[in-house]
């Protein structure tokens, strides 16, 4: 578990972030947000007001990296590029969250290091991971500035034969009384504008399924995954975008079961793959390519054993 309760003594009585930024070597701003989110605690209570002077017995929550081996795809001085299996979160969800690619990125690469940019718990495939502080201020913003190429593969249902530019912007749910309001996003005139390029690669007629390489202009929550149903070719195994409210409930309470998630999506898992990025950074121009048989998984998981 990578958040542990450390139990530290304070001498003299001080501010509560100084102490933090003293003992633990943060930075003001990360002893302020971490004070904020709760993750000090005084007498078994949360204390979240970092100004507040403090002496005596406390208990931080910390967070203490876990490696189990996953090592980097591409590794450079400033930057590393994970290529992320479908399952693995990208930060843990709360702090009872086991394990999360932020614990090898850390574990490997030190405190300072961080994650640039997400993809889904489910989606495969590469992830631009910052070494340092400003590196990761650089690679934001050019994920921001859309500087960065992203090409992605997805298994769609349907036989999909030409290439499409599919334009429809996107608004995420804002309704209480849907359980959809969790994660789902459709397309509105009143979204913001979303660009998906969309191209056609290998059609299997015994499966009437396409695999497809998909170049997202915007970065839009869900953004693929939406765009191609929206268009009638929802990615195999996506057990949101398609289904019935039903299944989707089921799938966000876990009770989701790998047999009826095959039946009705048609994969165990979805069948999405961040494939390749290009950008350039510091002068230099980079092209990474996912080195995962894509085609291979997306077959071996739309079998049901």
């Amino acid at each position: 578990m990578p958040f542990v309760i450390k139990k530290m003594f304070v001498k003299q009585k001080q501010r509560a972030f100084v102490f933090l930024i003293r003992e633990l070597g943060y930075t003001q701003k990360e002893a302020q947000r971490f004070i904020a989110k709760g993750r000090l605690l005084i007498n078994g209570e949360i204390m979240d007001v970092s100004s507040r002077e403090i002496e005596g017995e406390i208990e931080f929550i910390t967070f203490e990296p876990l490696s189990k081996g996953l090592k980097a795809h591409a590794e450079y001085d400033n930057f590393v590029v994970f290529d992320k299996p479908s399952g693995m979160l990208i930060h843990p969800q709360n702090r009872y969250t086991p394990y999360s690619l932020i614990d090898e990125l850390k574990a490997q690469y030190g405190r300072e290091a961080n994650i640039a940019h997400r993809i889904d718990q489910e989606t495969s495939g590469l992830v631009l991971c910052a070494r340092d502080k400003k590196s990761e201020i650089d690679l934001k913003m050019m994920f921001q500035d859309r500087e960065m190429k992203k090409k992605y593969l997805a298994m769609v249902h349907g036989e999909l034969k030409e290439e499409l530019t599919i334009d429809a912007p996107l608004l995420r749910y804002d309704d209480e009384k849907s359980a959809l309001v969790r994660m789902v996003v459709k397309v509105d005139e009143s979204g913001k504008k979303s660009l998906t390029y969309v191209k056609p690669l290998k059609y299997f007629p015994e499966h009437n399924t396409t695999l497809v390489e998909c170049s997202p202009h915007t970065g839009r929550q869900h953004q693929i995954r939406v765009h191609l149903f929206h268009v009638k070719h929802p990615i195999v195994g996506d057990p949101v975008y398609g289904q019935s409210e039903e299944y989707v409930v089921k799938y966000l309470d876990r009770e989701l079961d790998r047999e009826t998630r095959v039946k009705i999506s048609g994969a165990k898992r979805l069948l999405l793959h961040a494939n390749e990025l290009e950008f350039e950074f510091s002068g230099k121009k980079y092209n990474i390519k996912s080195s995962v048989d894509f085609e291979k998984a997306c077959l071996e998981n739309m079998r049901i054993n």
